[in-house]
């Protein structure tokens, strides 16, 4: 009798332990596909010969160890051209006919990425139903420093390019130090991601994809782009982008309950419409637009929402805490999310796949 509870208690175990190991397996079984943002130094030396090499390197620090697929395109082009034609299209095709995506995919996105993800959305299911192919199961996108709203330095950029813009040391200083070198006339995505251009490109996809979004108000540069910039920023993009605000303005937060550092009261300047889709989690005043992506933790990080429910079922979710600061009348609360005083904004993201 011994024996037999013992194998009972045996079966039972590995029972419990190969139901633990299927639900690991299917909260990771999505595939991870990288967007790359902006690479300024493409309107200056990029190449077709190095848009590989340069997608690589954009997610070196952390997420390219992580990733199954990226989809690597160049600056020195438009969303609706080339970046469309010669790279994107023949990306998905190729995707579509791996089956990389019939369990699922999860785009990545970092800053412009988010874009050109947009306009993947709006066309990949018809582009590849035209060409006899399976559309691609976009389960959802993690918007990290999100462009899809455009960057008032775009707009900049190109209307002091087309003389509507006088220079001045300022705007010098500004562009110099988001472009990292001079400006000149070729301009490529610059021209898709000035605020409106962006805001009509693909503006109501067809697909309900969910696109969460991830957000700092850190500073770069010395502050001299943030001068340009509508609201809150992280020093080359707004919140009313990043966030996901369904128009452009000068936005204090994501939420209209809690600060970018986390103190929970009411913010006024808050986004208050969004995009169809679009969902802010997790906020931070400590990343900037370029250390959000890297694996390196600048400061505690808090939560506009905590958990999303998906389309299929499935929940991303944000384990949190309340902190107080002083006592009686003048205490204080804030909200942050669980390890973020030392782990990455990035890790916490990664953590949730």
């Amino acid at each position: 009798m011994g024996n037999l509870n013992t194998m009972k208690i045996t079966s039972l175990v590995f029972a419990v332990w190969a139901l633990a190991l299927s639900n690991v397996a299917s909260a990771t079984s999505y595939k991870t596909v990288l967007i790359h943002g902006f690479q300024p130094q493409q309107l200056l030396f990029g190449s077709a010969n190095t848009v590989s090499s340069d997608g690589e390197s954009y997610w070196a620090d952390y997420w390219g160890a992580l990733a199954d697929e990226r989809i690597d395109w160049p600056s020195f082009e438009r969303v609706e051209g080339k970046i469309a034609t010669d790279y994107v299209w023949p990306k998905l095709k190729s995707m579509s006919e791996r089956g990389v995506c019939d369990q699922g995919c999860v785009f990545v996105t970092h800053s412009t990425g988010d874009l050109v993800a947009r306009y993947i959305i709006d066309n990949q299911a018809n582009w590849l139903n035209a060409a006899g192919l399976k559309p691609l199961n976009i389960i959802a996108t993690f918007d990290i420093a999100g462009a899809g709203g455009g960057s008032e330095l775009a707009d900049l950029a190109v209307n002091v390019t087309q003389g509507a813009t006088s220079w001045n040391p300022l705007i010098e200083a500004a562009l110099q130090a988001w472009l990292g070198g001079p400006l000149t006339d070729k301009l490529g995505v610059l021209n898709d991601l000035k605020v409106n251009n962006a805001r009509q490109l693909a503006a109501l996809p067809s697909d309900r994809a969910p696109r969460l979004r991830f957000v700092g108000e850190g500073d770069l540069f010395l502050g001299a782009t943030k001068l340009f910039l509508k609201g809150k920023d992280d020093s080359v993009v707004a919140s009313h982008s990043s966030c996901g605000s369904s128009k452009s303005g000068d936005f204090g937060s994501c939420s209209s309950s809690i600060a970018f550092d986390g103190k929970i009261s009411s913010q006024g300047d808050a986004v208050k419409s969004f995009m169809p889709n679009h969902y802010p989690m997790l906020m931070s005043d400590n990343y900037d637009h370029l250390s959000i992506i890297l694996n390196k933790q600048k400061g505690k990080v808090t939560a506009a929402n905590d958990a999303l429910r998906l389309d299929n079922g499935d929940t991303i979710s944000f384990s949190t805490y309340q902190k107080d600061y002083g006592f009686w009348i003048f205490k204080t609360h804030y909200k942050y999310v669980s390890q973020s005083d030392s782990q990455s904004m990035s890790k916490l993201i990664y953590n949730t796949l």
